[in-house]
């Protein structure tokens, strides 16, 4: 099963965070700064660590120089994966 979200992405925060949901857009910050593809690398780290997949499962398919991302998450249901996000409601 593949799922794929828009993030927001906000590189050199203070620290790593799922902020929560607007609109269609998941927010999340993270430490690294936007320099040299760190953050993004930051980025699929932290959603590795969050959700328990290899990051070899999350892909950044668009968005790779902006805020905003499509992130493919391979082999988890849309609804388990928000759960693990912190974004069950």
């Amino acid at each position: 099963m593949v799922t794929i979200l828009r993030l927001r992405v906000t590189p050199n925060s203070s620290h790593n965070s799922v902020v929560g949901e607007v609109s269609d857009e998941i927010r999340i910050k993270i430490r690294a700064r936007a320099v040299a593809g760190k953050a993004n690398a930051a980025l699929v780290e932290y959603l590795a660590e969050l959700t328990g997949l290899a990051k070899s499962k999350i892909e950044i398919k668009a968005g790779v120089r902006t805020r905003t991302k499509l992130v493919q998450f391979d082999g988890v249901h849309p609804t388990e994966l928000r759960r693990r996000l912190g974004l069950d409601t």
